[in-house]
């Protein structure tokens, strides 16, 4: 098949599909007319590189599972190249989810002290001359207060 229809069956472009192969992902196989020339195989390749992209792994992270599809192997997960990746993947996953739940108990912990104060701004309100709490945010449009 032909690059465009390759690209069609794939879901992508053609100009990724050059990207591709300049990168060495894809073979450059050229037919008796010089244009490229592409097989189920490729789309096959494709595919794994797509998938793995939508999962957030990078191009080069896709590389072993390529060459396990190119080595005759029925997935490109077959391999131990490939499984080192989706170790690594996990390992940056869990770091990153590390992170936001850091993230997530900080500003927790802000808002259950601003709760907090704004409660006791509430209750020095009922005291006679305690401060009346309000708030005024600009959202560009006008003053909301409350």
């Amino acid at each position: 098949m032909r690059i465009g229809e390759l690209a069609a069956r794939a879901g992508t472009t053609t100009r990724t599909l050059r990207y591709y192969e300049s990168r060495g992902l894809l073979p450059a196989r050229r037919s008796g007319n010089g244009y490229r020339a592409y097989d189920e195989e490729d789309l096959q390749l494709l595919r794994q590189i797509r998938t793995l992209q939508d999962f957030g792994f990078g191009l080069e992270e896709t590389r072993p599972f390529v060459e396990c599809l190119r080595a005759g192997h029925p997935a490109g997960d077959s391999c131990p190249a490939s499984l080192e990746v989706y170790r690594s993947k996990l390992a940056e996953l869990d770091a990153c989810l590390a992170q936001l739940q850091s993230v997530r108990d900080q500003v927790a912990a802000q808002l259950a002290r601003a709760e907090l104060e704004r409660a006791e701004l509430a209750r020095a309100a009922d005291r006679p001359g305690g401060p009346e709490p309000s708030c005024e945010l600009s959202t560009g449009r006008g003053r909301w207060t409350s």
